[in-house]
């Protein structure tokens, strides 16, 4: 692998990411340049500047035939995500977008395979799971994703076994299969609780208590977000999902008073105004 991407990026604010990347680029060459360029187009498509993302990646190809295997996966896994990935509304994600993101993807697998990119080749198979949607897909190609990151000597690729993990468990869920979704979201958590996200540690409990209220387990999913409600309160960030099921929990348990206090909170929240 070439340039370390992480420290540049930040999702949430991809005009942010935008503007390290072009930092970054001021003094790179060769593939570390092509590379950076393949994520300020990736940064456009964050912001659903589809059009443009693309316009960037076909500036990019010519030099890319001639670069190294890194730059050709990452050419390819951008232009797929073009074509379906999180950011697309639903009508965009037509038959012939779908077929196009999945023959970037694909080609990016091969590439990634062929050069033991093992990182590149679970994104290109992660991002599947928006080109095929069914929960069933989904689950197919969460476990594709997570079996490589298993087998893997590679530390970039063994870091997503968290978030693959949370990937299975969601669509385990959405399947019905509740005890098989549990025990992968735990997993995850055990995972995260190693490391140093905070948010993201905060997000996997969620998911355990989520899919506890779903096994009928009420009270301990209770417990688990009356926590989480105390957490988002500290660092003055409440959480409009944590207030969703607790409405849910508390009119589950018969407290009508309660579950009608989170239901103000969930609005105040989704409003943007504080409320206690």
């Amino acid at each position: 692998m070439a340039i370390d991407l992480t420290p540049l990026w930040d999702f949430a604010r991809p005009d942010v990411s935008e503007e390290r990347f072009r930092a970054a680029l001021a003094n790179a060459t060769g593939d570390d340049a092509l590379i950076l360029r393949t994520q300020i187009a990736r940064t456009h498509g964050l912001r659903r500047d589809f059009e443009g993302a693309r316009r960037m990646l076909r500036e990019i190809e010519p030099a890319a035939t001639t670069a190294g295997p890194e730059v050709r996966v990452r050419v390819q896994l951008e232009l797929g995500r073009t074509f379906a990935s999180a950011a697309h509304p639903e009508d965009l994600l037509t038959p012939e977008a779908r077929d196009r993101a999945r023959a970037s993807y694909d080609r990016a697998l091969a590439l990634a395979r062929a050069a033991e990119l093992d990182e590149l080749a679970i994104d290109a198979v992660h991002m599947l799971a928006f080109v095929d949607t069914a929960p069933a897909d989904q689950l197919t190609w969460g476990e594709a994703a997570l079996d490589i990151a298993l087998s893997s000597r590679q530390p970039r690729a063994r870091a997503w076994e968290a978030s693959l993990r949370n990937n299975v468990g969601y669509a385990l869920h959405q399947l019905g299969r509740y005890d098989e979704a549990l025990s992968q979201f735990q997993q995850a958590l055990a995972i995260r609780e190693r490391g140093t996200n905070t948010e993201a540690t905060r997000v996997a409990r969620w998911m355990v208590a989520w899919t506890l209220r779903s096994l009928g387990r009420v009270e301990k999913a209770l417990r688990l977000q009356v926590a989480l409600e105390a957490e988002g309160d500290v660092a003055g960030r409440p959480d409009p999902y944590v207030f969703e099921e607790l409405e849910a929990l508390h009119r589950a348990l018969g407290d009508g008073p309660r579950a009608r206090h989170y239901a103000e909170r969930l609005a105040a929240a989704r409003r943007g105004e504080p409320s206690r």
